[in-house]
């Protein structure tokens, strides 16, 4: 259990979403590093049935979601635009597709503030699937790759106009960067020779930081609905057929560029090492896994990815890896507000992950080019 949050309060909490079934326990659920989730087991009444019922429980931290509400209404946008579409998916599609369904409490609401006016949350729990932090395989790697070309497919025509921006600033990295000085310019601590490194690797590499936005601008890169954090262990896998069913954590669901999310999506899957790990040196970027989840995508994504989208993708790589990076380092830097941490290191640590992960993509851009465009020549 959370040390935050009181046993009994949490189960007075879940209650609020539980309608008349009595709640077993509540158990943390995921490594997310904004929220707190739970999972709550609610007791089974039909014993004849192996099922359990789940739901998931999530206090919204709202310091990075100011406007929780404003979550809530564009899930519902987005279910009311996708679920007609699920029972007439084409065969390219996983006919089995689901997406969490926000549940009400009590009084028809689909939130609930507590004592001390935190935003709770409840959403319909995806069963006999599980989530990894890191690619098992090349089988994995494609269906993550389709799990994201449907995704990004359902969404293609839905009017962005229809969508509030939850998180302003969100993948933006010009923006990111001047929050970097501005906390550079203040920190007076002990340097490192782990700071001085990332500070360098930073000031080697200004001059990528607009290239998506730029192209943004000039109307190159269209936008899109987007998922905003389709890390790996956000897709979803069908323990029984082993193919991806179901993306989740649609908190940063937004108007933006699919090529954030293609671009995070790659740079989670093909670091084997994943990003928690300790031996930051030893981290690569995984062509092999690359190959699988762009030929996954692929297959989707000609339905509307443009061709002239496909110059951008290796950039989109390299940029959110950077990006992530620079924005670890600038929490460190910064007493640790934004991402949730387990000792004093632990942003430092992650920011090197990320920038030797970039490293590595820099490292094998020309074939990572050549993939693409050889990929990406059933869009043409």
């Amino acid at each position: 259990m959370n040390d935050l949050i009181a046993k009994d309060d949490l189960v007075a909490i879940a209650e609020q979403f539980a309608s008349t079934e009595r709640i077993i326990e509540i158990n943390p659920l995921g490594e997310g590093n904004i929220n707190h989730t739970f999972l709550v087991k609610l007791e089974n009444h039909q014993p004849e049935s192996n099922e359990q019922s789940f739901f998931v429980l999530q206090q919204i931290n709202q310091q990075v979601f100011p406007q929780p509400k404003l979550i809530m209404e564009n899930l519902q946008v987005f279910n009311n635009h996708i679920q007609p579409k699920l029972a007439n998916l084409s065969l390219e599609f996983n006919p089995n597709w689901q997406i969490p369904q926000v549940l009400t409490t009590k009084n028809q609401s689909n939130y609930f503030l507590d004592d001390n006016n935190n935003f709770w949350r409840a959403l319909s729990f995806v069963s006999n699937a599980t989530s990894f932090n890191t690619i098992q395989g090349s089988n994995h790697a494609r269906e993550i790759g389709l799990g994201l070309g449907t995704f990004h497919s359902l969404l293609s025509d839905l009017n962005v106009a229809k969508l509030a921006d939850t998180l302003p600033g969100f993948h933006i990295t010009p923006q990111y960067f001047e929050q970097y000085q501005a906390i550079e310019t203040q920190y007076n601590r002990i340097q490192a020779e782990e700071i001085d490194y990332c500070q360098q690797f930073i000031k080697d590499r200004v001059e990528i930081i607009p290239v998506l936005e730029n192209a943004k601008h000039q109307g190159v890169l269209p936008l899109r609905a987007i998922h905003g954090d389709p890390k790996i262990n956000n897709i979803m896998i069908d323990n029984r057929d082993h193919k991806a069913i179901a993306m989740v954590d649609l908190d940063t669901i937004k108007p933006g560029l699919i090529h954030y999310d293609l671009g995070d999506c790659l740079r989670s899957g093909c670091n084997t090492l994943g990003e928690e790990t300790n031996n930051w040196q030893e981290v690569t970027f995984d062509l092999q896994l690359a190959q699988e989840i762009l030929q996954g995508y692929f297959q989707i994504a000609q339905t509307f990815l443009q061709p002239k989208e496909l110059d951008y993708i290796y950039e989109s790589i390299r940029l959110i890896t950077f990006e992530l990076g620079l924005r670890f380092f600038s929490d460190y830097l910064n007493n640790d507000v934004y991402f949730k941490s387990n000792y004093p290191q632990h942003n430092l640590q992650r920011a090197l992950v990320q920038f030797q992960l970039t490293k590595s993509i820099e490292s094998q851009a020309d074939a990572i080019q050549d993939l693409i465009r050889e990929l990406g020549k059933q869009l043409v």
